[in-house]
């Protein structure tokens, strides 16, 4: 019992996130599920709120009917959401997370992963506790950074302070991609000395090529519970590849609880598709010492390359990069983590294109110099940028500035009315009614072939086809020809 390691998948979630940025459609992921879930996992993240807005926008589909596909076919597989009720880049009114949530326990999902992006365990206490009363155990995040205040001292003291909180789980969380083997090792020692009897998983980023070793690092120290990712949804600034990570721990004398015989035609499905949609193949990078000065988490890089390339700027990726070493020390090193890394990362995409440094400025890091982000940002921040940021008519304008408190009557009013299901209501609040209301006139989903036996499904495809009177395939030294009888 004390060598099985169990397996929490990532593909669809954060592999998505990190190397596809979202563009993973509901025609592409369905044809995987049925085989992802005989893979044996402990558990899959699926689903975050972030798919709302870029899901309806881009791909005019509706983001519930992922939610929907996952609860038709997965059976034997605990799904996870990804984020709690205090998640995002906007302080909103609480009414909606909290909606989200009731919608996604209704849809079967009983587990979430979230973080207090300062590691701040005080105010998580009640998220913890109003996420359980709605159905949802939570997977609390311990977020690794470098600073002179991320001690051993400070891991130790925040794993306690995590632990006292009850969770479902612990997670040992290298966002970035930093750790090294040798603080891999101690880290993960002291987390679990501190843990007590709350189990402790491990979820990392491949961005300087070291999460895999790593991985095997944290399991020599006792970590059962380790996150990889399925190919070409692996690696790169994604999670280990599954097929690595158990070939090594079996190598280890480790029984990994998993199959990952079945996973093979999954990877072949997500191949096909990055190849017929021109998406990222995730690779194996090199060690890279400048990945220590930015610390840029593994999502945002893939939508900064995104973002720079719709724009025309995709040669301005080192400049902006560069840039961000010196915008996190001007902030005052805040983790490099969902909302903070955004907020980092936006504005040194800003100072990089207006050629002039804090010239223009978003809301959010007005509202994080004036404190609305946590007291310890705007405490630590360069007084002089500080000065700056604050010194102009919109921060003036927000100084008072505070979440509305409206009821989710209000809101609904707002966006619809009474007879608005809360799943429309939550992508207008998000996407925009306009948006949503042209999925009505949007044209099928475009859907893919299975996973398993692509050319059988194709047949059964064209055989329903009434107006199809031959078929005829060759590939390669294979042909088929098949017809109608009249």
């Amino acid at each position: 019992m004390h060598d099985e390691i169990r397996i929490i998948d990532t593909t669809l979630r954060d592999g998505n996130t990190s190397l596809w940025a979202h563009n993973m459609t509901t025609g592409m992921m369905h044809p995987v599920l049925r085989h992802m879930d005989q893979a044996g996992f402990d558990g899959m993240e699926f689903f975050v709120s972030g798919r709302f807005k870029k899901v309806v926008r881009e791909q005019r589909d509706n983001p519930w009917d992922w939610v929907r596909y996952g609860q038709k076919e997965i059976k034997n597989t605990q799904l996870r959401y990804h984020g709690g009720l205090n998640s995002g880049f906007t302080l909103i009114p609480r009414c909606i997370p909290r909606l989200i949530i009731e919608r996604v326990v209704h849809y079967g999902i009983h587990v979430t992963r979230l973080s207090d992006p300062w590691n701040d365990y005080n105010v998580l206490r009640k998220e913890v506790a109003d996420l359980k009363s709605l159905g949802m155990e939570s997977v609390v995040n311990i977020i690794y950074s470098i600073s002179p205040r991320h001690t051993d001292e400070y891991y130790a003291r925040k794993a306690r302070e995590a632990a006292a909180l009850k969770p479902y789980r612990l997670c040992y969380k290298d966002v970035g991609g930093m750790l090294t083997p040798e603080r891999a090792r101690t880290l993960a020692r002291l987390i679990l000395d501190n843990a007590g009897d709350v189990p402790v998983e491990f979820h990392a980023h491949c961005n300087n090529g070291l999460a895999p070793f790593n991985l095997l690092e944290v399991v020599k120290q006792g970590v059962r519970i380790v996150h990889t990712s399925v190919p070409p949804l692996a690696n790169g600034s994604a999670q280990p590849s599954i097929f690595n990570v158990v070939r090594n721990l079996r190598a280890l004398g480790y029984k990994v609880l998993v199959n990952e015989k079945v996973l093979e035609p999954v990877e072949q499905h997500f191949l096909r598709i990055a190849e017929e949609e021109n998406l990222p193949v995730g690779a194996p990078r090199e060690y890279d010492e400048t990945w220590y000065r930015h610390q840029v988490p593994g999502g945002m890089i893939s939508n900064l390359r995104h973002q720079l390339k719709m724009l025309g700027k995709e040669d301005k990726m080192r400049n902006v990069l560069d840039e961000i070493v010196q915008v996190r020390a001007e902030l005052g090193y805040p983790i490099m983590v969902t909302p903070f890394a955004q907020f980092v990362g936006s504005q040194a995409a800003i100072n990089v294109m207006t050629g002039e440094r804090y010239k223009e400025v978003t809301d959010q890091v007005i509202q994080y110099a004036l404190g609305l982000w946590g007291k310890e940002g705007a405490d630590y921040m360069d007084r002089d940028v500080k000065a700056k940021i604050l010194d102009r008519p919109r921060a003036r304008e927000m100084e008072n500035f505070e979440v509305p408190d409206v009821s989710l009557e209000q809101v609904r009013k707002k966006y619809g009315g009474p007879s608005l299901s809360d799943e429309e209501l939550i992508l207008r609040y998000y996407a925009g009614p306009e948006f949503v209301d042209a999925l009505k006139t949007a044209p099928p989903r475009k859907e893919y072939l299975d996973a398993r036996k692509p050319l059988v499904k194709l047949v059964e495809e064209l055989i329903q086809k009434r107006d199809t009177g031959h078929i005829y395939i060759r590939r390669d030294n294979f042909t088929l020809s098949a017809g109608r009888r009249v």
